[in-house]
């Protein structure tokens, strides 16, 4: 009944996402939004579009077709530029960011497809004037979308179309993870 009345107000349907946490709260539940909550709106150095762009980042590292296009939504109305976040996910390299975030993104990427980075990769991201804090809230915005993409493709979400899409982007924007 109570996704009846969300698909009514809301005029789509309730995202794969949220049926998890509605079905099987004790296994992907109040921890879980709880720790991405925070990192995705909690205190930090890198503003809600930037770690919304690290979301549809890692998801796309990750190959997860409704997390990448969710994040991407979601990052382009909180940048309020498209044409940027879809720069950075087709060429990091040439894309219109500022140096910090790209050298965080880079080695969030290799974190995401290598499972390890280096003390290089490291020293790389703090040369470009990224802070010590900036990075672990940056792992913490990896770590909770390496299990979210699983998840996700274990249990074969469906990709929303762009009206779920912009949707969805509307409410994490005011709603936040939780």
């Amino acid at each position: 009944m109570l996704f009846a009345l969300i698909r009514m107000f809301s005029g789509q349907p309730l995202p794969d996402a949220a049926k998890l946490v509605f079905y099987r709260p004790d296994f992907y539940g109040a921890q879980s939004k709880r720790f991405t909550h925070a990192a995705m709106r909690g205190p930090s150095g890198w503003s809600v579009a930037d770690r919304e762009l690290m979301a549809a980042f890692v998801s796309q590292a990750n190959d997860c077709a409704f997390c990448t296009g969710a994040h991407t939504a979601t990052a382009a109305r909180a940048y309020q530029d498209e044409a940027k976040v879809r720069a950075v996910l087709a060429d990091l390299e040439s894309a219109p960011i500022e140096d910090g975030l790209r050298a965080t993104l880079r080695m969030l990427g290799t974190l995401t497809r290598e499972g390890t980075v280096s003390a290089e990769d490291m020293r790389n991201v703090l040369s470009a004037g990224v802070t010590r804090r900036q990075i672990e809230d940056a792992l913490a915005v990896c770590a909770a979308f390496d299990t979210t993409n699983r998840l996700a493709d274990a249990f074969g979400f469906e990709p929303l179309g762009p009206a779920g899409l912009e949707a969805g982007a509307k409410f994490l924007l005011t709603r936040g993870y939780r």
